[in-house]
């Protein structure tokens, strides 16, 4: 027999917050992928108390939602400097004897703004608001604010309409997308990323309580996931590339090989995007 809703999110929540909690003292010591863990951590637990809104005080999940949002948005900056470097390293390894001016306005620069980015994320690490954040979160892990009525009710039917609703919500999206004008494509296949992440996390959270129908929805929505998270690095990549590029001179056409990799790079995982996306049409 199925447990209670309530018992079952609470299960879900405390595997979110533990991730988050435990990735904190790695982040101060910035250990490798450690912002990267402590921020997909942070989201997940964002995400799960979005599509399992119903189940809790809404003031109280709206508070907390906004704190983990500020939590992740700065974590999210030192991340992405990283990933910046990471990827420029990479294009640039294909190059024989890259200019060093090109390497430090790439690589040199994304690194300069990781390390003032984590610095600033130790601060707040330190400071009052995260205290209060990592305090609430801890209660949460036992006793969070529950809506008595629905989380007495039978959790593989409300963890099953969770899943449907998001699934219903991506399919939205994923369907208006051809109508969209090539200048607003690129922010709407983010939104549809936004959308399958979502869907993901909440599958992952009822796993456990819906089997192998969520497990395996799960794992086609982190393929569309990642599909369009490749395709918006690159897209970022190549923007920042661009930006470099600010004056005509010697690196001029390096810049430009460069920056047509990345767009390549976009193009190829835009090529897999409809197969990825296929799963929202078929019938819940």
């Amino acid at each position: 027999m199925a447990p209670k809703a309530g018992k079952a999110v609470v299960a879900a929540l405390r595997e979110d917050i533990d991730r988050l909690l435990a990735a904190e003292p790695d982040v101060r010591a910035d250990a490798d992928d450690s912002v990267h863990q402590m921020r997909v951590a942070t989201r997940r637990l964002r995400s799960v108390l979005r599509s399992y809104r119903d189940l809790f005080d809404a003031e109280a999940a709206a508070e907390t939602g906004s704190e983990l949002k500020w939590l992740a948005d700065l974590l999210g900056v030192a991340r992405d400097a990283e990933v910046r470097a990471e990827r420029f390293s990479d294009l640039l390894a294909n190059y024989d004897k890259v200019p060093a001016e090109v390497t430090e306005a790439l690589v040199g620069a994304s690194n300069t703004a990781y390390t003032d980015a984590h610095a600033e994320v130790l601060t707040e690490l330190d400071g009052s608001r995260y205290r209060r954040l990592s305090e609430v979160l801890t209660t949460w892990r036992t006793d969070p604010p529950l809506v008595k009525a629905l989380a007495k009710e039978d959790s593989a039917t409300v963890f099953d309409h969770v899943v449907r609703r998001d699934r219903r919500r991506l399919r939205k999206m994923v369907f208006a997308e051809p109508t969209a004008t090539p200048d607003d494509r690129v922010e709407i296949l983010h939104d549809i990323r936004k959308g399958a992440k979502r869907l993901r996390y909440s599958c992952e959270a009822a796993g456990e309580v819906l089997g192998d129908n969520a497990t395996d929805l799960g794992k086609r929505a982190k393929r569309l996931q990642t599909v369009l998270g490749d395709h918006r690095d690159a897209v970022e990549s190549r923007e920042a590339i661009l930006a470099a590029a600010t004056t005509p001179g010697p690196n001029a056409t390096l810049y430009e090989l460069l920056a047509d990799s990345e767009e390549a790079a976009a193009g190829r995982a835009l090529a897999s995007y409809p197969a990825a996306a296929a799963f929202v049409s078929v019938p819940d």
